[in-house]
């Protein structure tokens, strides 16, 4: 019954976000690490090792729970054992962060100091200063497939849409620069809300979920191709 519990403990969902999406895990302050059970991040909302960014994979790179912090990390990550308060002091699987944090010691490795590219910027983290953010899905080029995934254009880089596959990525797949593009509106097509981004030659075209979500979005990227980078708030503010 104990280990029921603590697998329950572990197994804790999500605070469910707005839009009902889950991208806002409460996270163990620092001095609670070890000391009381997390709420693990689930491996369906990454698609990444959330301390060195590599790509999941069924073979070569799987997913693991740091049973300190909770995140999803690959097995390099957390190829290392600390004693943990909650678990009776028993040694436990954790990443390396919480390693040095728990046990005082060092590793030869040490990506601390690195500068964050423009990809590496957390989901979670631009999603809870945004200026919109969900779930979208960016059709190929001939319009019948494509890639689903997490959508935000940040508060702090308003110009720039974010592009993650999951909505708790700690790195974007990719970044489209809204500035100069023009966007276009399209007829519903067998229940899809679509709408597209066109430059030149350069087209990409998405499906929202709801005709709403889709207005509010384009009005979004509107306002970001045409170079306004404060939100409405201000402007209402300064009138």
């Amino acid at each position: 019954q104990d280990a029921i519990d603590r697998k329950e403990k572990r197994s804790e969902t999500f605070k469910t976000a707005v839009h009902g999406l889950e991208t806002d895990t409460p996270a163990l302050k620092t001095e609670e690490l070890g000391r009381r059970a997390p709420q693990w991040v689930r491996d369906n909302l990454v698609t990444m090792c959330m301390r060195c960014k590599e790509p999941f994979n069924a073979i070569t790179r799987r997913r693991h729970h740091c049973r300190a912090c909770g995140y999803v990390v690959c097995a390099r990550c957390s190829d290392y054992k600390a004693e943990l308060q909650y678990d009776g002091n028993r040694p436990n699987r954790v990443c390396q962060e919480c390693f040095i944090f728990l046990t005082g010691h060092t590793v030869l490795e040490d990506r601390e100091g690195k500068h964050k590219g423009i990809l590496e910027k957390g989901a979670a983290e631009v999603s809870n200063r945004s200026l919109l953010c969900s779930s979208l899905q960016l059709l190929d080029k001939n319009g019948k497939g494509g890639m689903r995934g997490w959508f935000v254009i940040p508060e702090d880089d308003p110009l720039v849409l974010y592009i993650y596959a999951a909505p708790q990525d700690v790195r974007a797949h990719t970044t489209i620069p809204l500035l100069g593009y023009q966007v276009r509106d399209m007829p519903q097509s067998e229940s899809r809300h679509l709408f597209q981004l066109a430059q030149s030659r350069q087209v990409f075209t998405f499906v929202a979920d709801t005709e709403e979500l889709k207005r509010r979005w384009m009005k979004a990227m509107a306002r970001s191709a045409a170079g306004i980078t404060h939100t409405e708030e201000e402007e209402e503010e300064d009138a």
